[in-house]
């Protein structure tokens, strides 16, 4: 029964990985069902078996993508040994780094803008992701690396907007974009407009002390 499990386990991961695949490079309503099975060397039914449709299919695309921006801000909202901005400057580090290689990232972000998808927006990754930057937000306030006059939801707006920015911005660059460093950029900049001036001098002798590590990111469902 245990072997049974774990290969259903794996076969359903092995169809949303296909799917994401799919849907990253193809989109919700051009996406093939033939080509995700073929990607994922599972049978019909046993597609169907997992998953009633092709919505269905991209919903677990979706909730996996959530689990793994989940994941990735409550590890670093645990970090004790950094100051709240650069944590802040790591957990979005490795967003732009997951952005870059993990499919299941990078599916969510092209299914998120499809029509029939729009409402789970409210629910997505992007939604973690802006809670975990109000919460460093505050924690930097309290730190007094941002000033005392900041406001969290106002930091958390702007930062947000500024990487979905970047993310769309990449998409339609010929040749290719840095995330990354784009999203660092975005980072500093807003930090810059709000930071105190002790953090700010600190800041220009050190740089940001932490970076996301592609081996941290676990890219296997």
């Amino acid at each position: 029964m245990a072997r049974q499990q774990e290969r259903a386990r794996r076969t359903r991961a092995a169809i949303i990985r296909s799917a994401a695949v799919e849907f990253g490079k193809s989109g919700y309503a051009a996406a093939s069902l033939n080509r995700i099975l073929e990607g994922s060397r599972a049978t019909k039914g046993a597609m169907y078996f997992h998953f009633d449709s092709k919505e269905d299919l991209a919903r677990a695309v979706l909730e996996a993508a959530v689990d793994r921006y989940r994941v990735s801000t409550e590890r670093w909202l645990a970090r004790t040994d950094l100051g709240p901005l650069d944590v802040l400057h790591g957990m979005i580090d490795e967003i732009a780094l997951r952005l870059e290689n993990d499919i299941i990232i990078q599916a969510e972000f092209r299914l998120i803008i499809e029509p029939e998808f729009y409402r789970d927006i409210q629910a997505g990754g992007g939604r973690i992701l802006g809670r975990a930057i109000r919460q460093l937000a505050v924690r930097a306030i309290e730190h007094k690396q941002l000033r005392s006059d900041a406001d969290p939801d106002r930091f958390t707006r702007t930062l947000a907007a500024a990487l979905a920015g970047q993310r769309y911005i990449a998409d339609v660059l010929a040749g290719p974009v840095d995330l990354r460093s784009r999203f660092a950029e975005a980072l500093e900049v807003i930090v810059d407009a709000t930071a105190t001036p002790e953090w700010t001098e600190e800041f220009r002798r050190t740089g940001w002390r932490v970076s996301a590590k592609l081996e941290d990111l676990n890219l296997g469902l």
